[in-house]
């Protein structure tokens, strides 16, 4: 029974690591471009919400200037949505001498609206009749400065009418790199990309930290309007656009673009259980991955000690269930080792991913539990 138990353990992890190793290969790196001549580049509005976001905000905007796409073809717009600390002021700073760079004022939010999708609408409407593109950024981004070049020739070449470009994470406190690489890895086990990514059918994935969308194809699908009360923005409309026939594609951008999303506990914590239900598919999904999440984890450490125990009590087979689970659990420690090598954090939080799954299974709970009651909450405000 202890070698059923172990072989068991050896074939979920060796599926598991092997799907996780085809679905990285299903999400195509974004190429790094030349710069497009003037004649050919379209022109591109850039919108950046922004709340309250000193931090961040003027790295975003110092990129996007420093881009290498004609400057007679990008205009930026930030939309300040009723930012309380220093965000508007720094932009004002930043835009002084660039007659390229807006700052807007984000009306009173109207009911049934999200903050962040509110944002993009405004911004949007702020873009000169020109622009035949939309790039929405988020104001924790910052990009090398062929990124917007390289984003537009990969959509010219592929034909899109949205491409979305996944970020480098910049994990810098404990909570960060504790919790977030696990739960990319969850994501890469549970995620079917090849159906996901394919040109046709309802499955898809997207990320809001950039998208760079057709602006007819944009407005054709009803602009952020569409999707007013939707928490996780991003996918809902990306969802949308493909179910009308337009071609959608997640690339990812690690040598390209970067990204700092949370600052640790007090901004990881709301930040992650605000759309983790949304992410994972609903409360029942949620609650089943996480269980899933915790029991996988910690078999890493229990199986093999199970079976040292049965070697202690000289069972039958125990041995060989030894060997089995050793090289089993080996293989878990080996994959997350090598996820911390490819976050380039320290290779020890390899080592503790069962903690860092059983705090993301506590925010799923508290995920689950905010949407039963009704109410989520982000930057100070209240969601119904």
């Amino acid at each position: 029974m202890d070698l059923f138990f172990s072989a068991a353990w050896f074939v979920v992890v060796t599926w598991l690591i092997l799907r996780a190793v085809n679905q990285r290969g299903l999400l195509p790196l974004l190429p790094q471009a030349s710069a497009l001549a003037d004649e050919r580049a379209p022109h591109v509005t850039v919108i950046v919400p922004a709340r309250d976001e000193a931090a961040n905000i003027g790295r975003c905007i110092r990129s996007l200037l420093a881009q290498d796409y004609p400057a007679e073809r990008l205009h930026i717009v930030v939309v300040d949505d009723h930012s309380a600390d220093a965000t508007a002021a720094i932009v004002k700073g930043l835009a002084a001498g660039h007659s390229r760079v807006s700052l807007l004022s984000c009306p009173p939010l109207p009911p049934r609206w999200t903050g962040k999708t509110h944002a993009c609408w405004i911004g949007t409407r702020a873009a000169p009749a020109e622009s035949e593109w939309l790039c929405f950024i988020d104001a924790d981004v910052w990009g090398e400065s062929a990124l917007i070049s390289s984003a537009m020739r990969a959509a010219f070449e592929r034909r899109l009418d949205l491409l979305s470009v996944a970020p480098r994470q910049d994990l810098l406190s404990f909570a960060e790199r504790l919790v977030l690489p696990c739960g990319l890895i969850l994501l890469s086990f549970i995620q079917d990309l090849r159906r996901e990514q394919a040109r046709t059918g309802s499955g898809v994935t997207a990320t809001g930290q950039f998208m760079l969308i057709r602006r007819d194809a944009y407005q054709a699908a009803g602009g952020h309007a569409a999707v007013s009360s939707a928490i996780c923005e991003d996918l809902e409309f990306a969802r949308r656009l493909k179910q009308s026939g337009r071609s959608v594609l997640l690339m990812g951008g690690e040598d390209l673009i970067t990204t700092r999303m949370y600052t640790g506990w007090r901004t990881l914590w709301p930040g992650l259980t605000k759309n983790l239900i949304d992410t994972l598919g609903g409360g029942r999904a949620t609650l089943t991955l996480a269980l899933f999440g915790v029991v996988l984890a910690w078999a890493a450490v229990v199986m093999p000690i199970l079976d040292a125990a049965a070697c202690v009590q000289d069972r039958p087979g125990a041995v060989a269930a030894l060997v089995v689970a050793l090289l089993a659990s080996a293989a878990a420690f080996a994959l997350h080792i090598a996820a911390v090598r490819y976050f380039r954090i320290p290779f020890y939080y390899g080592f503790l991913f069962p903690l860092g799954y059983t705090v993301g299974a506590f925010m799923a709970l508290d995920s689950v539990h905010r949407r039963l009651r009704g109410r989520v909450s982000w930057k100070g405000r209240i969601y119904s």
